[in-house]
């Protein structure tokens, strides 16, 4: 009997694999690119694409905060969630995305996070309010993980051993590009034409590479659709990440001892406790807690945590300041805080010598001791308006230079940390421990920038409402939190075993 009819029996397992299969089905590149002798640079090129828009849109939207605020008439915890939006739904499903590809292939799921990107992303411009916006923002940053679960494996495979190194460098290059460009063409933009066109100008972009890498993509080798999947730590990962960055992100606002803290405390733990007993036990976690257990590995996921919370921090703080704390206008405030991502980016390629001569616990503790003197020049200079414009330029070049020196050394020493039969899975986790700091960083700096309102008379739920001077006094407990972040990491670069 047809398995679609009334009274028919049910479909079996692997009945439905195969049909998730079949409907997974990839399709085929061109044959003629696919015999090109460079085509696997075209591969290259095509994720990087990628690479550069998600930067790009991460730092564009950073900088757009402020204006965002205005004009939806809304306060800090409401505004900042069109970035937490993102960024939670982007680390939730990047785990859960990872292993759907390794089952089923990547090439169409990777060619389905373009369209679900440029889709949202237009929704996010034609949004009419703010919980639109934060809706839309939330499925690109699903759209996202497609897209970040799948890049470096597409880009691996297709790419031959002993060109990788070269490859992977233009893809962080792109990144590096992305992240540089995005605060100056971010601010530029928002003056010239406008909010909305933050996001109509990514759309372009993921048009010409959804269409690019149907042609031109490979297909995937080695699926596993018969693999088990991990569904109970699936059903865990999302409400747990949720109610912890909204526990943090919140706690100003609520207070630190209101029953809304104490309770999104206790769930959130309760829940991360519950995951973390899941991929214990799961044949294949989702997250593999194994490289835990190594002492550098562990201290080294840590410090990605915190040197990507500091710089989005750091990048959300700002971007008050400059805006509504200085009264800049948004091109002005986009080419003053470009100074961090390109002195980052400048500096980063030098440090994996530095690395190798001194070793990464001198390095690291040294970058981020770069931070903190950053962080002491920013802070001396963020009352006083005459001094604030030089000062402020200082302190953002140490403070890229810091992160340069520490990011990139921290990240290789790590994944050389993790034991060889888990290189694998210690990419993908180092990829979630870089957005999850991403996302802690934001929330944190939206707590501390709400406390300080809060002592100094300003009042957060309308910011038309906050006065200047109130904001530039605040920004200096956000200014504490990424100096503490900073003292953090330079102990854990310390206390990490030597190489």
């Amino acid at each position: 009997m047809d398995q679609g009819l009334p009274g028919s029996a049910a479909p079996t397992p692997s009945r439905l694999v195969q049909r998730l299969a079949r409907l997974m089905q990839e399709p085929a590149p061109v044959a003629a690119l696919e015999r090109l002798p460079w085509h696997s640079w075209i591969v290259v090129g095509l994720v990087s694409i990628g690479a550069f828009v998600g930067q790009l849109d991460a730092t564009i939207v950073q900088l757009a905060l402020p204006t965002l605020a205005s004009t939806f008439d809304a306060g800090l915890h409401a505004v900042s969630w069109v970035s937490l939006g993102y960024l939670v739904a982007f680390a939730s499903f990047l785990p859960i995305f990872g292993r759907v590809c390794q089952m089923y292939g990547r090439k169409t799921l990777y060619l389905v996070g373009y369209i679900v990107f440029v889709v949202s992303s237009a929704l996010c411009a034609l949004a009419p309010d703010l919980p639109s916006l934060v809706a839309a923002r939330v499925v690109q940053g699903i759209g996202g993980a497609l897209l970040g679960a799948n890049s470096i494996a597409i880009l691996v495979t297709a790419v031959p051993e002993e060109k990788r190194g070269r490859a992977l460098g233009v893809f962080a290059a792109a990144q590096a590009i992305g992240m540089s460009a995005g605060p100056a063409v971010g601010g530029i933009v928002l003056g010239a034409l406008g909010w909305p066109w933050i996001f109509w100008l990514t759309v372009p972009f993921g048009l010409l590479a959804a269409i690019a890498g149907w042609v031109a993509l490979p297909r995937t080798s080695g699926a596993r659709p018969e693999a088990r999947f991990d569904w109970l730590g699936a059903l865990l990962l999302a409400p747990a990440l949720v109610i912890l960055v909204r526990a943090l992100n919140h706690a100003a606002g609520w207070g630190l001892t209101s029953p809304q803290t104490l309770g999104s405390a206790v769930l959130a733990t309760g829940l991360l406790w519950l995951l973390v007993r899941q991929e214990r036990r799961a044949a294949l976690p989702l997250v593999d807690l194994r490289l835990f257990a190594n002492p550098g590995f562990a201290l080294g996921a840590t410090a990605v945590v915190l040197g990507y919370a500091m710089l989005y921090a750091m990048f959300f703080l700002m971007s008050f300041l400059l805006e509504h704390g200085y009264g800049e206008r948004a091109w002005e405030a986009g080419l003053h805080l470009a100074v961090i991502p390109v002195i980052l980016g400048l500096v980063a390629p030098l440090s994996g010598g530095l690395a190798d001569r001194i070793g990464i616990r001198v390095l690291g503790a040294g970058g981020m001791g770069v931070c903190l003197l950053g962080l002491m020049v920013l802070g001396l200079g963020v009352g006083d308006p005459a001094a604030s414009q030089l000062m402020s330029f200082a302190a953002f070049m140490l403070f890229g230079a810091g992160l340069g020196l520490f990011i990139a050394p921290n990240n290789h020493a790590t994944l050389k940390a993790a034991p060889p039969e888990l290189a694998t899975q210690a990419g993908s986790l180092l990829n979630l421990m870089r957005v999850l700091g991403t996302s802690l960083g934001v929330a944190g700096a939206t707590s501390t920038l709400s406390l300080g309102l809060k002592q100094a008379g300003g009042m957060t739920d309308r910011m038309k409402d906050v006065s200047g001077p109130a904001l530039v006094g605040a920004v200096e407990w956000g200014i504490v939190l990424v100096a503490v972040m900073a003292l953090i990491a330079a102990v854990l670069c310390v206390l990490r075993p030597r190489s």
